[in-house]
């Protein structure tokens, strides 16, 4: 990259690490920075916290109910299956800008959460269930201490993948709809104008979103388990 960089004119097309790097120290002091990332970040992270929202129950309900599952399957494998900027093109339609990457989030978050925690519900030992059921358990102490626990390490895995996908579909959905104020407008702004650095810049600062929401995340979950456990 560096060497690419080091072409005439090779700055405008790949920029170095060390302008990319010395321009998002010029970004993070800034307040305009931090109200773009605080924009993009609510919409994208809630998109995420809508997809398990309406997920976890459906996949309980499709655990409960086999006919609910065989009704859901192919709308979840169209949704797996067709292309995210086809997904944001149509949403467009109904949709404006600012709320495009909250439902295109959450629209990648949905089948993944509610696929492993389908499986994680249909793997749960039925013997306790039952055994549960005869005795009377109340259904909020059968959740927290039969299903939480077996459910858990599947939704682990959701949630892992969900974290990047969710902001890889946001930041796509936010640079087709170019909302004010997002980053998904900067990437289009610097590609328009040709700013390499600020395109690395804004890049690094979605790759960094990612992975320190993916790691909170994925704690939080550990540390529920390690309760539902006891």
């Amino acid at each position: 990259m560096a060497l690419a960089a080091a072409y005439p004119h090779g700055a405008l097309l790949l920029a170095s690490p060390v302008s990319a790097a010395a321009r998002l120290l010029e970004l993070l002091p800034s307040a305009a920075f931090w109200r773009t990332v605080l924009f993009s970040s609510a919409r994208i992270l809630g998109g995420f916290f809508l997809g398990c929202t309406l997920a976890v129950p459906l996949a309980a309900a499709g655990a409960a109910w086999p006919a609910a599952a065989d009704l859901l399957a192919p709308a979840v494998a169209a949704v797996k299956a067709v292309p995210v900027a086809s997904f944001v093109i149509l949403a467009l339609v109904w949709l404006d800008g600012r709320s495009l990457a909250l439902f295109i989030s959450a629209l990648m978050v949905f089948p993944p959460v509610y696929l492993n925690v389908l499986a994680g519900l249909r793997a749960a030992d039925r013997k306790l269930a039952e055994m549960a059921a005869v005795f009377h358990v109340p259904l909020g102490r059968r959740i927290w201490g039969l299903y939480l626990p077996q459910v858990l390490p599947y939704f682990r895995s959701a949630a892992a993948l969900g974290a990047g996908l969710c902001w890889k579909a946001g930041a796509a959905a936010e640079v087709i709809g170019i909302p004010a104020g997002s980053i998904g407008e900067r990437l289009y702004t610097a590609k328009i104008y040709l700013q390499t650095p600020d395109l690395f810049a804004w890049t690094a600062v979605i790759a960094g979103l990612s992975v320190l929401f993916e790691r909170v995340l994925l704690l939080a979950v550990d540390r529920l388990a390690e309760r539902a456990g006891r």
